[in-house]
């Protein structure tokens, strides 16, 4: 091969290395050259999300959402998602980032985590006059849980054999038997706890114990080490200035135990 020949070809493969690494957006360049950032949410997930007297989305997930886009310096836009598009949306880039995303090893092959911001766990609820500490304390005790769920697995794996466990097919009937005093305790979700928590003033019901946590975390596309570490540096802010736990407060009616954005 002669030498101008020999030019030619580097120079082709160089031409072709560079389209190649221009193909790769940058996600963080992106959104702040479009001035706002998409954000994956769903749109009916009280308390993390849900619509409010003026149609507008409130609560956990929403804070959180809002103080990323307002440290980027872009708009805040809220897409609704279900658990069964999300992934394809952010594949897609019909989203930025999807909030309350649980960690595992399978959805790690498709997707990138930030770092957990949200707490959900599995918890015992009962009323402020009935001491319970731990799962030996559940002796005797009528428990109202979901059936099938995680929460009566969890449930069934912890309660001692004197354990009444009382099966329900929806989470409504779940609370109106603890309600009702048909069952002593019950054992839900955080998401679902913080609605109990909220509104039974004469009950005074508090949460016992966990049985199991699974924090939730802020999920985006593979090799987006830019807009991950921005997020991340985001809710370590939060958490340093009391906003994560002003927020859990506000939204899950408990104060942030950082303990349980651990996985």
């Amino acid at each position: 091969m002669n030498i101008s020949k020999l030019g030619r070809t580097i120079a082709t493969a160089a031409a072709f290395a560079l389209v190649g690494l221009s193909a790769h957006a940058d996600d963080l360049a992106d959104i702040k050259a479009a001035g706002q950032i998409s954000v994956g949410i769903f749109s009916d997930f009280p308390p993390f999300s849900s619509a409010s007297a003026d149609m507008s989305l409130k609560g956990y997930d929403v804070d959180v959402a809002q103080n990323i886009a307002d440290s980027l310096g872009v708009k805040l836009n809220l897409v609704s998602v279900t658990g069964q598009n999300r992934i394809a949306y952010l594949n897609d880039k019909r989203v930025d980032i999807l909030m309350s995303v649980g960690y595992s090893k399978e959805r790690a092959e498709v997707l990138d985590f930030a770092a957990a911001y949200a707490p959900y766990y599995i918890a015992v609820i009962g009323p402020a006059a009935v001491a319970i500490s731990g799962k030996d304390d559940l002796a005797d005790k009528t428990i109202a849980v979901n059936r099938g769920t995680l929460e009566d697995t969890s449930l069934t794996a912890a309660a001692p054999a004197s354990a009444t466990i009382q099966r329900f097919e929806n989470y409504n009937s779940v609370i109106q038997a603890f309600i009702s005093g048909q069952t002593q305790l019950m054992v839900v979700g955080n998401d679902v706890g913080a609605q109990v928590l909220a509104r039974q003033d004469a009950l005074k019901p508090e949460q016992k114990f966990q049985l199991l946590t699974s924090p939730s975390h802020i999920a985006l596309r593979k090799s987006e080490d830019g807009l991950k570490n921005a997020v991340n540096d985001v809710v370590a802010k939060m958490i340093a200035e009391g906003k994560l736990d002003a927020s859990s407060k506000a939204w899950l009616k408990t104060p942030l135990n950082p303990e349980n954005l651990k996985d």
